[in-house]
């Protein structure tokens, strides 16, 4: 079993056991470039960095099904090697959302905007981690499929992230309401 931890978003430890993927372009691009210093320029950058997770989640889940189908062996180095570069491309995103909290409550003086992002990064914690949780069950159903037990665990994880994705989409609607509203 191996356990990676990205303790920047939210010390969230993946655990898994048992294609070449990756990040490289996420890793690289946002990361470079400076959090800007104008308002609506950090609005819009925010605005991308949310475009950017919701691509590493789609990349995750890509590489996470591309995993299974490397059963019963599994490609477990190559898929190690992907939750590695998804926790580096998260922790990215995550330090740079958290400087624009800060640039938002100490710079602009918008505490509301600021708390917004506090229950975002927090629902975006347990996102992730419903997400891997959902892989761990996944493969479990694979490796077991005469358990009809794990059905019944993807079925309420689900439940689970579609409402975590609800209360994400409120939380962003209300982040766009209140961000327009004085800007």
């Amino acid at each position: 079993m191996t356990v990676l931890q990205c303790s920047c978003l939210c010390s969230t430890t993946f655990s898994y056991s048992g294609g070449p993927w990756s990040l490289e372009p996420l890793l690289l691009g946002s990361r470079t470039e400076k959090v800007p210093s104008d308002f609506k320029a950090v609005i819009q950058r925010f605005y991308h960095l949310q475009t950017e997770r919701v691509e590493t989640y789609r990349l995750f889940e890509e590489g996470h099904e591309a995993y299974l189908r490397t059963a019963p062996q599994y490609d477990f180095d190559h898929y190690k090697q992907l939750v590695h570069e998804i926790t580096q491309a998260f922790c990215g995103i995550s330090k740079e959302v958290l400087e624009i909290k800060r640039q938002l409550h100490d710079d602009f003086d918008r505490p509301d905007l600021s708390e917004h992002i506090k229950n975002l990064q927090s629902k975006e914690k347990q996102k992730l981690e419903l997400t891997a949780k959902l892989q761990l069950v996944k493969q479990q159903i694979q490796d077991h499929p005469e358990d009809e037990s794990w059905q019944e665990k993807v079925q309420d994880i689900k439940q689970e992230i579609i409402k975590n994705k609800e209360a994400l989409s409120e939380i962003m609607q209300d982040f766009k309401y209140d961000s327009e509203e004085c800007g």
